[in-house]
């Protein structure tokens, strides 16, 4: 039997490159009719063909160029989104706003709709690797008195940016030129687990006591606050099955680290938290908000929250009004449940007992809630003290 092995693609960087490239070509031979481009990847040394959707002169000095995402067999809420680069000659050096960067004397790139921005900064969440793509793939095609400024657009960029988790990371309204390679490696579910599960095994030999990340923030949250990165797993969404080969490896106590947004799912029994398998974060977090006791008019406003985060911040609202207390009683209770069906789910599985803890943080990083035993566990694995 013939296994069909899982597409790579690429990442989203690489689409807005070609349609910078595009645009700019189309700007210099107007009559050149443009299909694909190739692109040098860099990382890894590659070129490639990027099919460009649609192209056309704007004014006198600029161009449009849209591309569209393909990151393979990859579950990437980013596939078929269309990326738009708009290429515009520039007769005078501009002074970059916040939204904008020099990548050299004769290339300025800024974020438009859908481009996210940090909300700290202001600086546009478009980063190293797609800055030096752009740099490789542009400069070699620039006369020595042409300078440009692009403008990267994401239509949808806004929209698809609620169902992710850059919130935690600072980056607002929009997604983020994000990547250290070109190529977007489509892993199969057994290949997944296994490289999490050989790091698991290697770290248990040594530690009994380890820290499950959830995600990209989920480390970089748990290295600033003390943690060692040797007691550190990421686990990415595959929260069930990790937790049972920690039980199997002989892990004693396991404390859950990550944003709200993802953890909340354990308290609902959901042990795969990837949003194309199961998404109720507002249902647990409203269940939970009653079980406390929030009035039902409170109770309505947080179901119909767009995002866990704003239901989050209604409850943070009616403290602040009302002097209660909301946040810790409803954030509590989540703990305690993420707590409670953690263990039982290892044990359910392969019949052992594992102490598992909780901590959630807020889209800036702030701690809500730790469970009860949380702390107890964070004095035996952080190296420093940071004011727990």
């Amino acid at each position: 039997m013939t296994t069909n092995q899982p597409r790579s693609g690429y990442t989203l960087p690489v689409f807005a490159c070609a349609a910078a490239v595009a645009a700019l070509q189309y700007l210099q031979n107007r009559n050149q009719s443009i299909q694909q481009v190739s692109i040098d990847l860099i990382e890894p040394a590659e070129i490639v063909n990027i099919s460009i959707e649609q192209i056309a002169i704007l004014t006198e000095d600029s161009a449009l160029a849209i591309t569209r995402s393909e990151p393979g067999d990859n579950l990437d809420l980013t596939r078929n989104t269309p990326i738009w680069a708009m290429v515009e000659w520039l007769k005078n050096v501009p002074t970059p706003g916040t939204r904008g960067d020099q990548l050299s004397d004769a290339i300025y790139i800024q974020g438009g709709e859908g481009i996210g921005y940090d909300e700290n900064t202001g600086k546009t969440a478009i980063y190293r690797y797609a800055k030096l793509l752009l740099l490789a793939n542009l400069e070699k095609l620039l006369q020595p008195n042409e300078r440009i400024l692009i403008t990267f657009i994401l239509p949808e960029g806004k929209q698809l940016a609620t169902r992710t988790s850059n919130a935690a990371f600072g980056i607002v309204e929009g997604l983020s030129l994000l990547g250290t390679t070109g190529i977007s490696q489509a892993l199969t579910v057994p290949e997944q687990l296994e490289q999490y599960q050989t790091q698991l095994q290697e770290k248990a030999q040594e530690f009994d006591c380890l820290v499950f990340c959830v995600g990209e923030n989920g480390l970089d949250f748990a290295e600033k606050i003390g943690i060692s990165p040797q007691q550190i797993i990421k686990t990415a969404n595959w929260l069930g099955p990790m937790l049972v080969s920690a039980a199997l490896a002989g892990v004693n106590s396991i404390l859950l680290l990550g944003y709200h947004g993802k953890l909340i799912k354990l308290a609902g029994g959901i042990f795969h938290t990837h949003h194309y398998l199961a998404d109720a974060r507002l249902e647990i977090l409203t269940a939970h908000c009653a079980i406390v006791g929030l009035p039902t008019p409170d109770l309505q406003q947080i179901f119909y929250s767009s995002t866990a985060e704003d239901g989050l911040q209604y409850l943070r609202e009616l403290d602040a009004i009302a002097g209660e207390n909301w946040v810790d009683r409803v954030y509590g209770a989540i703990a305690t449940a993420i707590d409670h069906r953690s263990q039982a789910y290892i044990y359910t599985q392969c019949e052992k007992n594992v102490k598992v803890a909780s901590l959630m943080f807020d889209r800036k990083r702030k701690i809500i809630i730790k469970s009860e035993i949380a702390d107890a566990l964070l004095e035996q694995i952080c190296y420093q003290k940071n004011g727990f």
